[in-house]
């Protein structure tokens, strides 16, 4: 079976060695952050992920969730399981202390995430939503509505979900038909349909409360006619202890390709009470302060299989005695082809680590300096990056799962080993919370536009004034030609020249690649410095030899992506119908 062990050693030296976690000390709030909190947290959470979570990730795979008469049944151990890491703090580790939380840095939280992503993905995915609600009612709603919820949220004894999602109303949200009728009470009554709803019915927890996106009697169409509500399963009474039943139930459950153990549920709305939050028709302005946090978390879903599977790899290529190497190794770890596979999942899962990291750092900086001038940069940056940190890592986890099986062979194809569900767990990751596409498109289309263009001319500033400060030619050199590349397709895409909308829809996954190795490129460039620095040779060496890999045999492609993004999609898309005929 696949074993999960937390990247200690590794997550320290990025927190601290690369990004220099400790100024976060400085911000107010978080003066406790020192650095022996913070190495405490992290020595706790990895005791706790690895003896508690990690062992249930095959088995509740196997068994997965099922549906019995609107219920929803877990797999054993997953209530038990859940319920000692609410009760251990793991759930509120950001949120704020009246609320129950314990109020530490956000990139602490999405350090506990990564490893219990590693661990085990379908479980992360419980609490991962109920931070993502508490979050969501924490910006916008009354003071009312946050005293009712938000102490239980944040401590995690109650659950959130995300409603957004119906059976024509996809990626599309402007066609939401669910509605919401005002009662004499204040509170609002909704009817309608919500599919894909990650948590939406278990018994881990005594309440679950759902934010649903809905409309009212008199909204506008489209997009800008949606609310947002509070429907709780259970109402809760003014003393906060839990009343009857909402008119909501779960209809059925999803039968997916992975994450078995993470019930995916089609939810009715039959007259379920629920409370406005936030502004009317301001629900996807709502939302999106819910789903750009969702969208980071979920890049640190792929980023946990990504560890998942390079760990798994690098140990059964040690292990594996097959043919004769060119060296005389003994096993496959020295066969050219599988180190090669074995570097660039490295290369990635390294990589993606310190820019996930850094992205998570500027939100607490862009929450809580006193500076102005710096909250404004840090939150350009955590604009830019989202969409870098949830498409790249999120492709990176399929891909790295594939390799692992490739180098596994055979063993890896069926289920003894556990490697196979690497890939079966990782592919939702790339369509929940906006696809891949429209992340990509969310970049090219709104984050190199927004400001006049501020955003990325900061990050290229960013980058270019690390290379000036020099470094290893054979790193500098190729990350500086890509810098060039990129800088140069971007104002390709900004000085709007094209007529057609095609073309730019076409290019930006390329395009979103392109600069997701450019930003991966300067991480390793800190990366390799920072291991200079440490004084520990064996490791500088394993930082310098998967740095060489991903500069001489993974950032050039950069350059041709960003060739291919700015091709005219004309030739391809003018020739849809013929595309469409039948065989």
């Amino acid at each position: 079976m696949a074993q999960y062990k937390v990247p200690q050693k590794e997550l320290l030296f990025v927190l601290h060695d690369v990004l220099g976690v400790d100024r976060l000390a400085e911000l107010p709030g978080l003066e406790e952050a020192t650095g022996e909190i913070i190495d405490g947290v992290v020595d706790e959470a990895a005791k706790f992920v690895e003896g508690e979570i990690a062992p249930l990730r095959e088995s509740a795979d196997e068994t997965g969730a099922r549906w019995e008469d609107g219920e929803v049944i877990l797999p054993e151990g997953m209530k038990e399981a859940y319920q000692r890491y609410a009760e251990s703090g793991w759930v509120g580790l950001a949120s704020p202390p009246e609320y129950g939380g314990q109020g530490l840095p956000y990139v602490l939280s999405k350090v506990v995430e990564e490893m219990l992503c590693g661990a085990n993905v379908a479980f992360a995915l419980y609490p991962g939503l109920t931070s993502s609600c508490f979050e969501a009612i924490e910006a916008v709603a009354t003071d009312e509505i946050k005293a009712r919820y938000l102490p239980k949220l944040g401590t995690g004894e109650w659950s959130g979900t995300m409603c957004l999602t119906e059976p024509q109303a996809g990626s599309d949200l402007a066609a939401v038909k669910t509605r919401a009728t005002p009662n004499d009470d204040g509170s609002y009554s909704l009817e309608g349909m919500k599919i894909f709803i990650t948590g939406g019915e278990h018994q881990m927890t005594d309440n679950i409360i759902h934010l649903v996106l809905a409309r009212l009697p008199d909204a506008p169409a489209g997009i800008k006619g949606l609310s947002t509500f509070v429907v709780p399963k259970f109402l809760v009474n003014d003393d906060g202890s839990i009343g009857e039943r909402n008119k909501l139930r779960c209809v059925s459950i999803e039968h997916k390709m992975g994450i078995h153990a993470s019930s995916t549920c089609t939810m009715g709305f039959d007259g379920a009470q629920g409370w406005l939050v936030g502004e009317p028709n301001q629900g996807i302005q709502n939302m999106f302060i819910m789903m750009n946090l969702a969208r980071i978390m979920v890049g640190f879903q792929g980023l946990g299989q990504c560890e998942l599977a390079t760990q798994n790899a690098l140990a059964y290529a040690g292990e594996r005695k097959q043919g004769k190497t060119f060296g005389g190794g003994d096993t496959i770890v020295d066969h050219p082809d599988v180190r090669r596979m074995l570097l660039t999942m490295r290369a990635y899962t390294e990589a993606g680590r310190v820019m996930a990291l850094d992205t998570s750092m500027h939100v607490d900086i862009a929450h809580r300096h006193g500076d102005a001038a710096e909250r404004e940069a840090a939150q350009d940056y955590v604009e830019l990056m989202t969409p870098l940190v949830k498409a790249f890592l999120t492709d990176a986890a399929f891909e790295l799962g594939s390799l692992a099986v490739q180098v596994y062979g055979g063993h890896g194809f069926i289920r003894e080993h556990g490697i196979e569900q690497i890939i079966r767990d990782s592919k939702i990751l790339a369509l929940y919370e906006g696809t891949n596409g429209i992340q990509a498109m969310d970049l090219v289309r709104r984050k190199l536009q927004l400001h006049g263009g501020r955003l990325p001319d900061r990050f290229f500033e960013r980058v270019r004034t690390d290379l000036d400060a020099g470094g290893p030619d054979w790193l500098v050199a190729p990350l500086r030609e890509a810098l060039e590349a990129v800088e140069a397709t971007t104002r390709t895409f900004q000085d709007g020249f094209r007529e057609d909308p095609n073309d730019a829809a076409y290019g930006c996954c390329d395009f979103l690649r392109a600069f997701a190795l450019v930003a991966l490129g300067h991480a390793w460039l800190r990366m390799v410095r920072a291991a200079d620095d440490r004084g520990d040779a064996g490791f500088a060496e394993g930082k310098q030899v998967t740095a060489h890999h991903f500069a001489t045999r993974l950032l050039p492609h950069a350059v041709t992506l960003c060739r291919t993004a700015a091709l005219p999609a004309g030739p391809v898309m003018g020739r849809s119908a013929s595309l469409l005929d039948a065989a």
